[in-house]
């Protein structure tokens, strides 16, 4: 039985897909073209009732899943693999998970918005999420400057992270500024699975600073 993946290439898709070659899992990827409104499809809707991407059906059980962070949290428990064991590592990578879904995610999607799409529409817009931006990125150097990966071991909190992080040309961000990013980015950008998952459902190159 394989993983029904509904999904697009935004840094949201990007976390399940590349999570699905990470730990392993068969997937059939049905491709949802948020640019001609195919995330209103009645069929989609069923699986994904917020009407995003990604969401996912699990054939094994018939369970549906949507929202990335919840997602990523199933495929860890149900394959046992990218979350700590113990205790007091796996809330640190949930909490990083959740740093991503409530920050490094929703913020850098503003720059995205008024930055990239619609500079100029609004100075004050522009100017607050930038500055968040390069705050967030900040913050996710700082916990980088004496570990390999964001939780300590390579987990669900940088594949939820690092499709983010792929979009720094459209973040008015020098990633050169911020050494310990750059070098994680490096890192996971050369992991087969990443680079696999990366390209679902369309083949595009990852970005290198």
């Amino acid at each position: 039985m394989t993983i029904d993946l509904y999904t697009w290439g935004t840094p949201n898709g990007r976390k399940v897909s590349i999570m699905l070659e990470e730990v392993g899992l068969a997937y059939t990827v049905h491709s949802v073209n948020i640019t001609k409104d195919e995330q209103f499809d009645p069929a989609f809707l069923k699986v994904a009732p917020n009407n995003k991407i990604p969401a996912i059906v699990d054939n094994d059980t018939g369970l549906s899943l949507m929202e990335s962070g919840a997602i990523l949290l199933y495929l860890a428990e149900k394959t046992g693999k990218l979350m700590p064991t113990e205790s007091a590592d796996r809330w640190h990578a949930i909490e990083w998970l959740m740093w991503q879904m409530g920050g490094f995610g929703p913020m850098l999607g503003q720059t995205h918005h008024f930055h990239r799409f619609n500079k100029g529409k609004s100075d004050y817009a522009e100017d607050r999420f930038l500055k968040e931006t390069q705050r967030l990125y900040g913050v996710l150097d700082k916990q980088l400057q004496d570990q390999e990966y964001i939780a300590g071991s390579y987990s669900v909190a940088d594949v939820a992270t690092w499709p983010w992080a792929a979009r720094f040309e459209w973040h008015g961000v020098d990633i050169n500024a911020f050494p310990n990013v750059k070098r994680w980015y490096l890192a996971i950008a050369a992991r087969p699975a990443v680079k696999r998952g990366y390209m679902v459902p369309t083949e595009q190159e990852i970005p290198m600073p």
